[in-house]
């Protein structure tokens, strides 16, 4: 498993192959899925975390039955673009899952992601319980519509239309 940069990403995907985008979290792992368009991000059910031998046999069930080519984490950066034990926590989630799967990793800029999603939930008049059980899978999608906003601009560029 490599971990690649969005642009190396763009370069090595095929047409028709759906990624997905994960909001790794304490207590959950929010899973979103792109059509085989790479156009837009589905919310999938999240993953309840229990160890991480269990986590990862659950997420690569869903990569396996998905179809998954790429994944998509986001990495939490604080406002000042350092990084704190979060992202740390999420990169050695991502060195763990290396043994495990050929699939590559990207990682993506996730702040304000779960910010704006619950936002979303709330103008969605979503009740607080549902908001709370939705919340990962919600802020999964804004990450992975943002790596797929950025995969279209650079397959434009690539034929040279304009951004």
């Amino acid at each position: 498993m490599a971990v690649l940069t969005i642009e190396d990403l763009a370069a090595q995907l095929a047409p028709g192959q759906a990624i997905a985008g994960l909001d790794l979290g304490t207590k959950t792992i929010g899973i979103s899925v792109s059509d085989l368009g790479r156009r837009f991000a589905t919310p999938r059910e999240m993953i309840k975390r229990v160890k991480f031998g269990i986590d990862a046999q659950a997420l690569l069930a869903v990569v396996e039955k998905e179809k998954i080519a790429a994944l998509v984490i986001g990495l939490p950066i604080n406002m000042d673009g350092s990084e704190g034990p979060r992202a740390q926590a999420t990169r050695a989630f991502v060195r763990n899952m290396a043994p495990k799967t050929d699939v590559p990793f990207a990682y993506w800029d996730e702040r304000l992601s779960t910010v704006a999603a619950e936002r979303v939930l709330i103008e969605m008049d979503v009740s607080r319980r549902k908001r709370a059980q939705r919340i990962d899978s919600a802020a999964a999608s804004f990450i992975l519509q943002g790596a797929l906003d950025r995969l279209a601009s650079l397959a434009r560029t690539a034929s040279g239309a304009d951004d």
